[in-house]
């Protein structure tokens, strides 16, 4: 059920990012589940942790509603994401990990190393790498100890995109998307690295250049097509 699960929820972002719903529109779980060909459940679910991640809204009527937003509210979040992240990175870097801490975040990035060795990326692998690329950078958060962190993070989570995960390249089996998260994955082991040599200022470094590649995949977004008829029409809207 956590493999679909996942899947659901990696299509139905990669559905919003490509403009397939209107601001406004109400997401009517039947049609969607039959066109990803699941059942209502793992889309109900993922309509939940869309609309925490606030690209969706609930209807006074019931269900979901597509959100709109700007392009600017969604740099903007990005861009403080970074920020958080890096600093989880520094401070644990400088107060140190225990060994099942490490051996923990090594397990985790094993997954993705697993994923992304296979010589084709299925939308189930692809799953599977967006669970490891959520639980390495909440492993983080959390193993920084930083309460008040933790909690700045959560809130700015329910901006659109500004999740650990939302503006990964979306699945595809070859291609700049493949390419993309090898470089993503091959920074997650550089921060590990940094942190387990207690170099502080390289790991932030590091963890907030790794963000900016959510923000160049957003922007590839927008870019694919030159008078964005075709990308994100809620974003469209509002182009500032």
């Amino acid at each position: 059920m956590r493999s679909q699960q996942s899947r659901i929820l990696v299509q139905l972002r990669d559905l919003i990012l490509k403009g397939e719903f209107a601001p406004g529109e109400r997401l009517a779980e039947i049609p969607i589940a039959e066109r990803l060909g699941a059942s209502r459940t793992p889309v109900r679910l993922a309509f939940a942790t869309l609309e925490q991640e606030g690209l969706v809204e609930s209807s006074p009527s019931g269900g979901y509603v597509m959100r709109s937003f700007t392009r600017k509210e969604l740099d903007d979040a990005i861009v403080v994401r970074g920020v958080l992240e890096g600093t989880a990175a520094r401070l644990l870097a400088e107060i140190g990990m225990t060994r099942p801490m490490s051996d923990e975040l090594h397990d985790c990035l094993a997954q993705g190393d697993k994923a992304l060795a296979e010589p084709e990326l299925t939308i189930d692998g692809y799953a599977d790498y967006v669970d490891m690329n959520d639980r390495f950078h909440k492993l983080i958060i959390e193993f920084a100890g930083n309460d008040a962190l933790a909690r700045a993070i959560e809130v700015n989570d329910r901006l659109p995109f500004a999740s650990a995960s939302a503006t990964l390249p979306m699945h595809t089996s070859t291609g700049d998307g493949r390419r993309w998260l090898q470089i993503t994955h091959y920074q997650h082991h550089v921060i590990l690295q940094a942190i387990e040599k207690r170099e502080g200022a390289r790991a932030q470094a590091v963890a907030m250049e790794h963000i900016e590649i959510a923000r160049m995949n957003l922007r590839s977004a927008f870019e694919r097509s030159q008078d964005y008829s075709d990308i994100m029409p809620a974003i469209r809207l509002i182009r500032r």
